[in-house]
């Protein structure tokens, strides 16, 4: 009997270096989507797939995630006092249950595998999903349950996944496919970061993970990969040569790289669209700005 997904690990350690000089003070998972910080839309997206505990995996300097998920008693008698019910429940929204969530420390930067690996003791022996807060999947059913939905059918390691063009690989795990099944694929292998000409397909390794335990054990022998770095996906081609299974699972949904700064400017532009409350006066401005370009040229 296959145990249900309740944990997440949102391995949240990175230092932004991109987004400098902003995440000097203000870790990159804090900044704001419209309205709300990235990491808001991949706890929403864990709740959404009946994930019950959430483990973050993060380094010095990250304090403000820590006391974005407290309680603010002072801001919430502040808005009980004057009406403000509406504000209230959206606050409600971001605070989490004692004990619900977990911090743990990365104390070095050795790759999306060691910080998966720092939480082991939290999973123990069960199976987990993994979230990169910095992917932001834009879908009418959200892509984490749309992953647990499939998982639940199949068993394994799944892993989300999409099409990319040719010249993007080298910035992609890569899938090797063995059969493709529509919205899912098994898979032969895994290919971190390769040249172009070497990729095995044109499928990419998306910041969505529902992982077995085994991946663990796999995570406690492996030496750096790829970039120096001990790679998951490693971890996750070990389960195919240990003949377990692993899937790519071809979601539905658009996702954005908020990771880069022109990604977190696209999907501004797409969520405040997305928005009834912006939609009319944000697209008015956008097709005024467009206009006066056009002009210009």
């Amino acid at each position: 009997m296959k145990r249900k997904v309740t944990k997440a690990v949102f391995p949240v350690a990175g230092l932004g270096t991109r987004f400098l000089p902003a995440t000097k003070a203000v870790p990159k998972e804090i900044m704001t989507l419209v309205d709300r910080p990235l990491i808001q839309y991949a706890i929403d997206e864990a709740r959404a797939a009946g994930i019950k505990e959430f483990i973050f995996v993060t380094s010095r300097g990250k304090n403000a995630l820590e006391d974005y998920f407290d309680h603010a008693p002072d801001l919430e008698s502040s808005l009980r006092k004057k009406g403000k019910t509406e504000l209230l429940e959206t606050l409600k929204s971001t605070n989490m249950d004692s004990g619900a969530i977990a911090y743990i420390r990365q104390h070095k930067a050795l790759g999306l595998g060691h910080a998966v690996w720092c939480a082991r003791r939290l999973i123990a022996n069960e199976p987990f999903a993994v979230i990169l807060p910095d992917d932001v999947i834009a879908a009418e059913k959200p892509c984490l349950q749309q992953m647990v939905e499939a998982y639940e059918e199949t068993g394994g390691c799944m892993v989300a996944a999409m099409e990319v063009p040719p010249e993007k690989a080298s910035s992609y795990g890569m899938l090797d496919v063995r059969e493709d099944m529509g919205n899912m694929v098994s898979v032969n292998g895994m290919v971190e970061k390769p040249d172009p000409e070497d990729s095995p397909s044109n499928l990419a390794v998306i910041g969505r993970y529902i992982l077995t335990p085994d991946v663990l054990r796999n995570l406690n022998r492996l030496k750096s990969g790829s970039g120096g770095e001990i790679q998951l996906t490693d971890a996750i081609a070990d389960e195919i040569s240990e003949e377990r299974n692993v899937y790519g699972y071809r979601f539905r949904g658009q996702r954005f790289d908020c990771g880069s700064k022109a990604g977190f400017l696209q999907a501004t532009v797409a969520f405040a669209l997305g928005r009834d409350d912006l939609k009319g006066e944000f697209s008015e401005y956008l097709s005024h700005m467009v206009s006066q370009q056009n002009a210009a040229q």
